[in-house]
């Protein structure tokens, strides 16, 4: 048997859809189309609103607020340690029904795809990695990738450094050229940032700008450990793939946007403003790098 409460709810989710199309279509005819009689439609004119429904349309306005606040990327779950701060706990079933009836979809990321060329003429390290995405604190292990971005005045190629402890972008750069300075810049944007201890475990795939002397001397200084991917393996830097797939869907790069100085802007702001210090990680708890990272402050 159907419990009474859910085809009282179902009634008026009905009643309410009749009463927002009056103007479009004829009562009588969406009450016998929807299988409700016309006399409980206006007698439920008359009546309040249910708990339940008052309830659902507040937690919509502040699902909406959540998702527009991630730009329209957010999901389910992301939406729901939202709500957890703001003290609402919602099932998540809950939730991903309001965002359905919203017409609330979350943009889907795009697939993997090599930026950066082997040359055979350079040694490569060892894959000391080893798919191991974790770390106990920061600056422990550190992995960098180069990725394409489309703009309507050629391409521009974004290098970025990643601590895995708390998957923060530490370091990055933009060019429009594909040549070693790039990574380098990158990088030292990291270094100054963090002044990382010896012994980092720094990973990449075996591209040539990283299989570079210049680059390899940059990490002898540091006293860094240098490892790399295997061959045509893009899994073994799954975690920056995954953070390339993100940004170009929550920008929607998948075509040019912009030129090249406004994609400099937006990408400065995605990654400095939203993803470090405002995007919920699944691997943080649903917390953001920079509030995962407050657990354990960053050695001077």
């Amino acid at each position: 048997m159907i419990p009474a409460f859910y085809l009282l709810r179902q009634a008026a989710l009905i009643f309410n859809f009749i009463k927002q199309h009056q103007d479009e279509f004829p009562v009588e005819l969406m009450c016998r189309v929807l299988e409700v009689s016309i006399s409980g439609y206006y007698a439920s004119r008359g009546r309040p609103e249910s708990k339940r429904i008052t309830k659902d349309r507040v937690l919509t306005a502040k699902i909406r607020t959540s998702f527009e606040d991630s730009r329209g990327t957010y999901g389910a779950l992301r939406i729901k340690a939202d709500l957890c701060e703001q003290g609402e706990q919602i099932s998540r079933q809950r939730i991903g029904r309001l965002m359905r009836q919203a017409e609330l979809v979350a943009r889907g990321k795009r697939k993997f795809r090599t930026t950066t060329k082997a040359k055979s003429s350079h040694p490569v390290a060892e894959n000391l990695l080893a798919r191991n995405f974790d770390a106990d604190g920061p600056n422990q292990k550190w992995a960098t990738d180069i990725t394409y971005l489309p703009t309507r005045e050629g391409w521009l190629y974004l290098a970025t450094v990643m601590d895995l402890y708390s998957r923060k972008i530490v370091g990055w750069a933009l060019n429009e050229r594909l040549h070693t300075p790039l990574v380098t810049a990158a990088l030292g944007m990291a270094v100054e940032r963090r002044q990382p201890p010896g012994g980092l475990l720094h990973h990449s795939d075996r591209g040539s700008q990283y299989t570079s002397e210049v680059y390899k001397q940059a990490l002898d200084r540091l006293r860094a450990i240098q490892s790399m991917s295997e061959k045509g393996e893009c899994w073994d830097n799954a975690v920056q793939e995954s953070f390339f797939a993100t940004l170009k869907t929550e920008l929607e790069l998948g075509k040019a946007q912009w030129g090249r100085a406004q994609t400099r802007t937006e990408v400065f702001e995605w990654i400095e403003v939203f993803y470090n210090r405002q995007r919920r990680h699944s691997a943080l708890g649903y917390r953001s790098p920079a509030a995962f990272e407050e657990q354990a402050p960053i050695p001077n």
